[in-house]
């Protein structure tokens, strides 16, 4: 009799399921007319504040987190993002970069959500952990490549600080190696189906606040630019 096939290993799971969700983050309008060259340097400087937000949440509750056996494994040193936000941020705004600093609705909304799992559900920490660093070493790769050139910024040097990860020498093994937590996570199938339906949500919250730094700078809504 023939064995079962071995069951699919839930990090090609989660990133199957939240594909579609994945794009639509991606190709947002003001993202492709970011990238595409069509908008300053303030969009960028305000599309990094943004994300300055979630960091902060993403990073401030891990504390917590850090001997859960859902979570606790994710919760790397070497992927804190803040500081290099910081960093980022006081270079394209100078050193007052904080004064009058407010979430975007959209960002807030985000931040909430991140924050609400961090208390009371390492799950779906963990889906907006994945979300969040796994992209940045891939994708947000492209973002700090088309950064430099459009805008002169030194290769990987201030203003896209945010995407140089100086203490993970091997991206590619480190993201193998993220994966494999992934595929071990400690929890039943019901639950790994709630960590994907918030790693959709979490690509969700990312679109929306795109979609809001899209209006701000006219690439979405009437007369937006063309993408």
């Amino acid at each position: 009799m023939d064995a079962a096939p071995a069951p699919e290993p839930f990090s090609t799971v989660i990133r199957t399921a939240s594909h579609a969700q994945h794009t639509e983050a991606e190709t947002s309008m003001f993202m492709s007319a970011m990238l595409g060259g069509q908008l300053g340097v303030t969009a960028f400087r305000r599309y990094t504040e943004q994300l300055w937000f979630v960091y902060r949440a993403l990073e401030s509750g891990p504390a917590t987190l850090a001997d859960d056996p859902v979570a606790g494994p994710f919760i790397r040193p070497e992927l804190a993002r803040t500081a290099e936000l910081e960093r980022d941020l006081a270079f394209l705004g100078g050193p007052d970069w904080r004064a009058g600093l407010e979430p975007l609705p959209a960002t807030a909304a985000y931040v909430a959500r991140v924050e609400e799992c961090a208390r009371r559900w390492p799950g779906g920490f963990v889906a907006h952990h994945y979300t969040r660093y796994l992209g940045d070493l891939s994708g947000g790769q492209i973002i700090r490549g088309t950064a430099e050139k459009t805008w002169g910024f030194e290769r990987k040097g201030d203003g896209v600080r945010f995407y140089v990860f100086e203490e993970i020498g091997n991206p590619a093994a480190f993201k193998r190696e993220y994966r494999a937590l992934l595929d071990a996570l400690p929890v039943d199938d019901l639950e790994k189906q709630r960590v994907i339906e918030e790693c959709k949500r979490a690509f969700a919250l990312n679109t929306g606040v795109f979609r809001e730094l899209g209006e701000l700078f006219g690439t979405d809504g009437p007369g937006a630019l063309s993408a």
